[in-house]
């Protein structure tokens, strides 16, 4: 130790190093040549037609210099459309979450029997599996366009989130009380009420938040394809042409978004 300190050892003059993440080094050189053969295979092989890119840049820049200075000459309309995005958001995240809570007690391996754990895996996994556009273009087909397209797509959507990461928690429940509270003869409801809510509510509440962000940002996107809200506008004004009040709209989700994250931390930290 002395040697050590005084620097006269057989350490002296050394200096520490991180080792690297892949000890060997015929694998860690191996993966980075594989690495860049992949990259150059992809950019060889994929149909990149770069005179049409050329073409477009003059297009883009068309596009961005109409959208400046944003116009929100028509701020009714705006607004109308805002109002029926948030409408679609709110209603579909309180359908999905309140739809998520069943599923997540039956996809939880430790609480449902093996037939009720697989039916509430395969839920999540069929809500999860397709992207809220593609779903959002089948209930439009089904239903017809406006918000109830949008409002059935983002439920779905809200189930394959929230259900699978409540599950989670489900499964990482404290078992004490779970034992306590059927050892003093307390069915199977009160025990979820008693034993199972009170630790999951914080997470509850946190994934109904961000998943009411989520779902009005969804919501402008799920728009476009006539599945109601804001992304209508949005979609029309586009087709206009009109690139300014077009960039306006783009502003107000911006906003939107921003002062939703605020209030949901403001809320998370008065829950914790």
């Amino acid at each position: 130790m002395s040697e050590a300190r005084s620097g006269s050892g057989p350490l002296a003059g050394q200096t520490w190093r991180k080792p690297p993440f892949i000890a060997s080094p015929w694998l860690r050189y191996g993966l980075l040549i594989a690495v860049g053969v992949y990259f150059y295979w992809t950019f060889n092989t994929l149909p990149f037609n770069w005179e049409r890119i050329a073409e477009g840049l003059p297009r883009a820049a068309r596009i961005f210099g109409g959208a400046f200075p944003p116009s929100f000459e028509r701020s009714d309309l705006m607004w109308t459309g805002f109002k029926e995005s948030f409408q679609i958001a709110f209603l579909a995240t309180l359908l999905g979450v309140f739809l998520s809570i069943p599923i997540a007690l039956m996809a939880a391996k430790n609480l449902a029997p093996l037939p009720i754990y697989l039916l509430g895996r395969g839920i999540i996994i069929l809500s999860r599996s397709f992207h809220p556009v593609i779903v959002a273009i089948l209930f439009v087909a089904a239903v017809g366009f406006g918000p109830l397209a949008g409002i059935l797509t983002l439920t779905l959507y809200s189930i394959g989130f929230v259900a699978k990461l409540l599950a989670e928690k489900v499964e990482e429940i404290d078992w004490g009380q779970m034992e306590a509270m059927r050892a003093a003869g307390a069915g199977f409801f009160k025990t979820l009420i008693y034993a199972v809510f009170p630790q999951i509510l914080p997470r509850q509440i946190g994934l109904s938040m961000y998943q009411l962000d989520s779902n009005l940002r969804a919501s402008a996107v799920v728009g476009i394809v006539g599945a109601g809200g804001i992304g209508s506008t949005l979609m029309n004004a586009f087709g206009r042409y009109d690139y300014d009040f077009a960039f306006a709209i783009l502003i107000l989700i911006v906003g939107v978004i921003l002062v939703s994250e605020g209030i949901s931390g403001w809320v998370r930290k008065k829950i914790w």
